[in-house]
């Protein structure tokens, strides 16, 4: 079975896009003529779409009022994304679930689609990863390592996307309200039911004021990213 619902997270304080997280969170900074939020919901067709805010909540409840979209109000805590997904899934109502994080923009196939396909009941978890090559504003190390079967260990090859179908069942065993996925990840991790599959597009990370030049470029296949 697949996910009917996704969980985009938006509460986060964007501190690296400063200065231009200082009046506005970064979901709502724009991408070629676009908020990075519009950007991670065109991906989403077909899907129940939460969407949990904290820095300016305001700003993400009154940009997507009026639209067919939930917000999961976390303004009493920044919980992390495990926290984060913890505290929507009444909202979300949805075993596996989507998750997508929304600093991100994307040239090639639908990754939702993408995962879709790809998944499998045996799974617990299923991430998007990005060939180092195709991930374009990313500083640093790739984050896993594909097998022969799929399953994920730590490594460097891929980037991972910020885009993972995920069981939620650990969920009841965390006492925490703030956590990472990593609470989740970790077991899954060990008992191999953590999988990934390679995007074939081009995706660019926009974490900082210069990625969006970036990944305005790699949008509109310039030569420069």
């Amino acid at each position: 079975m697949t996910p009917k619902s996704i969980l985009l997270f938006a509460a986060g304080f964007g501190t690296r896009m400063a200065p231009l997280t200082n009046t506005c969170p970064k979901p709502l900074v724009e991408v070629a003529g676009k908020a990075l939020l519009d950007h991670a919901i065109d991906q989403c067709a077909g899907l129940n779409i939460v969407v949990n805010a904290h820095y300016f909540a305001d700003q993400i409840e009154q940009y997507v009022k009026g639209r067919d979209i939930k917000v999961s109000d976390e303004t009493d805590e920044l919980r992390e994304t495990g926290g984060g997904l913890k505290h929507a899934m009444p909202i979300l109502n949805s075993n596996p679930v989507f998750t997508m994080n929304t600093d991100a923009v994307w040239k090639g196939d639908n990754p939702i689609t993408t995962l879709r396909s790809a998944w499998h009941d045996d799974m617990d978890a299923l991430l998007l990863m990005i060939p180092r090559a195709s991930a374009f504003g990313h500083l640093g190390d790739g984050d896993f390592n594909i097998d022969s079967e799929t399953r994920l260990a730590h490594g460097t090859d891929y980037v991972y996307s910020g885009v993972q179908i995920i069981r939620t069942d650990g969920l009841v065993h965390i006492t925490e309200s703030a956590f990472s996925m990593w609470s989740l990840w970790t077991d899954m991790l060990e008992r191999g039911t953590m999988h990934g599959v390679a995007y074939h597009g081009q995706w660019c990370d926009v974490g900082r004021p210069d990625s969006i030049s970036i990944a305005e470029s790699m949008l509109a296949g310039g030569s420069d990213v």
